[in-house]
């Protein structure tokens, strides 16, 4: 009962922080150079890239997939953009004295030989401003930056919170006043 409790209180923090839609086209598709296109920042692979809609209309979403430097020089993950959303934000989950909130990041390293796996309860993407465009079952364009100006666009697949149950994106250890 009390977990239910914290995520209706989450879900309006969020509600209350989320700030008006921004008008755009309808996408839907990711652009062909998401589904195609070479890498431009060598060495440097997403995958399963996935946009989490928000549970309740106004509020953000989110954003999960695993960023991997096969080689090179050590990089940092310094943006993510996502097609249909008005901005991303990278955060990460910390835990301090028993007590998880979530705190905005500024980049992520990237090592050769290694991967950074942004995902419920980790690191992730918050998504806010996302339009009524993006639906389930759709993909969207997701593109990451590095340091240097290289991107890495991939196609992400849209899914909801419904279908895949609340223990994705756990919200109640979530301090929300930091936000």
């Amino acid at each position: 009962m009390r977990t239910l409790a914290i995520i209706g209180l989450s879900a309006l923090a969020f509600t209350v922080s989320a700030c008006g839609q921004k008008a755009a086209e309808p996408t839907g598709q990711a652009s062909e150079a998401a589904v195609s296109g070479p890498e431009s920042a060598p060495g440097v692979v997403v995958t399963d890239a996935m946009i989490r809609l928000p549970a309740v209309p106004g509020s953000p979403g989110a954003a999960y997939f695993t960023v991997s430097q096969g080689s090179g020089a050590p990089r940092k993950l310094v943006s993510v953009y996502v097609e249909g959303t008005g901005r991303a934000e990278m955060h990460e989950t910390v835990t301090t004295g028993g007590v998880s909130k979530m705190q905005q990041v500024k980049d992520v390293p990237l090592e050769a030989g290694k991967s950074v796996q942004f995902k419920p309860g980790g690191m992730h993407v918050m998504l806010f401003d996302v339009e009524d465009t993006l639906k389930a079952g759709t993909n969207s364009e997701l593109t990451v930056t590095l340091d240097n100006g290289d991107k890495v666009s991939v196609p992400a697949r849209v899914e909801t919170l419904a279908g895949s149950g609340m223990a994705d994106h756990d919200m109640s250890g979530h301090d929300m006043s930091k936000m």
